[in-house]
């Protein structure tokens, strides 16, 4: 997919951004549209299919739109050739866009009935792409991170990269999801992308391909007694070849963990709460849907399968490519104090998107925002670690990671 983005398994999508330019569909992702109560929807009519009230609000004045509408249906003149006027349905589209817009987040999105159908492709994988999942971050186009053995990783693209143009037109104003379908395209075509990194400008160009990323790595260092479970990607499959993983960790003996998140930009919910559940006891909270009062809090928690060995001692490594499910992730361990963070900030993608269908269009709404257990908001403020540690373009260059340098230090002297 190329947008990132989370799906819940008893959802379509929850908390993603839907930009990752793969194959791929993640980040917790969008839920599916919800009927109101019975007796809030005896008071309006008329209605819509899906029960949502489609009565026009008396309070709001229309007479200027009415107004441009026709001004523009009367006036307007083509002075280029290769310019049509816009259908009715067209005007239409262009006005619920607008009004999507008009809320300022780069996740409420109206898309007309072509790019519906593509972003339902995105959501199935049924594509190719370069392999990154993107967000905006301070206004600007952003690369959370590139995905492991992807066109995009072995073109140098990096995490925190800001993409400043697409086949050389600016991205200033471009949403996640239109940026998407510029990235996007068929298996062997190239897509140039122009970024900015510390202030000085790449250009990539990328061949598309589909893409198939590892979702698990894991092994034990003999040297230090420290085993290592990396962690891709939250697919509807990672819980269970995380299960395998973790039992090979039961089996080495070892009791020392650590839990790699790094780059990880999300996935499904119920695949982070199953895995959460190997280190919480049953109940305890992993996170919380906050709907700002419109509906009641939603709490995810642990299922409790009390499996990790005693005396195990637990570091998860996170970094600025670390979103999402990831982040529900270790936040819910941090706050829970049941691992040590190790690493720098995380990217800060905790929010809710419900799926509205429109007359063959789609509006994508946040409805709620992702809180951890000790009630931090994820969305903007990401999850900070225990420690702090850089990783610079200098140590990747040199092949030193001092963030599991740092990890081993820990879990083998305690400091």
């Amino acid at each position: 997919m190329e947008s990132d983005t989370a799906r819940g398994q008893s959802i379509v999508m929850r908390g993603i951004s839907f930009a990752l330019v793969a194959a791929i569909a993640f980040g917790a992702g969008v839920a599916a549209g919800s009927n109101g109560s019975a007796a809030s929807i005896a008071s309006h009519i008329p209605l819509v299919g899906d029960g949502l009230d489609a009565t026009p609000d008396a309070s709001v004045d229309l007479a200027n739109f009415w107004k441009a509408w026709n001004a523009l249906e009367e006036h307007y003149v083509i002075t280029q050739a290769s310019s049509t006027l816009p259908t009715v349905k067209d005007r239409l589209y262009g006005a619920i866009e607008g009004l999507a817009s008009s809320y300022g987040d780069p996740y409420t999105v109206f898309f007309p009935p072509e790019e519906a159908k593509q972003f339902a492709d995105t959501i199935s994988g049924s594509f190719a792409g370069v392999g990154m999942e993107i967000d905006v971050k301070d206004g600007v186009l952003t690369v959370i991170a590139p995905l492991k053995g992807t066109p995009a990783e072995a073109a140098g693209v990096k995490a925190g990269d800001q993409i400043v143009a697409i086949d050389g037109k600016s991205t200033d104003g471009l949403s996640i999801d239109k940026a998407v379908t510029k990235i996007r395209g068929p298996i062997g075509t190239t897509v140039e992308i122009t970024v900015v990194r510390g202030g000085k400008t790449f250009n990539f160009k990328i061949v598309r391909d589909t893409i198939q990323v590892p979702e698990t790595d894991d092994g034990l260092d003999a040297a230090s007694g420290v085993y290592r479970i990396a962690l891709y990607e939250f697919t509807a499959n990672s819980a269970n070849l995380f299960n395998l993983a973790f039992e090979r960790f039961r089996n080495s003996g070892s009791k020392k963990l650590v839990l790699d998140l790094r780059g990880n930009p999300g996935g499904y919910l119920d695949s982070a709460v199953d895995i959460a559940s190997h280190f919480l006891p049953k109940g305890a909270d992993i996170v919380t849907e906050d709907f700002d009062g419109k509906e009641p809090k939603q709490a995810h928690t642990s299922l409790g399968y009390s499996d990790v060995p005693r005396g195990t001692k637990i570091v998860m490594l996170i970094d600025g490519g670390s979103a999402s499910a990831s982040e529900i992730l270790a936040g819910a361990l941090q706050d829970n104090r049941a691992a040590t963070l190790i690493g720098t900030r995380s990217f800060g993608k905790g929010s809710v998107q419900t799926l509205l269908d429109l007359d063959k269009g789609s509006l994508k709404i946040t409805v709620a925002r992702w809180i951890t257990p000790a009630g931090h908001w994820i969305m903007g403020n990401g999850i900070t670690p225990d420690i702090v540690v850089p990783f610079t373009q200098e140590d990747a260059a040199a092949g030193k990671d001092p963030q599991m340098a740092r990890a081993v230090q820990f879990l083998t002297t305690g400091k």
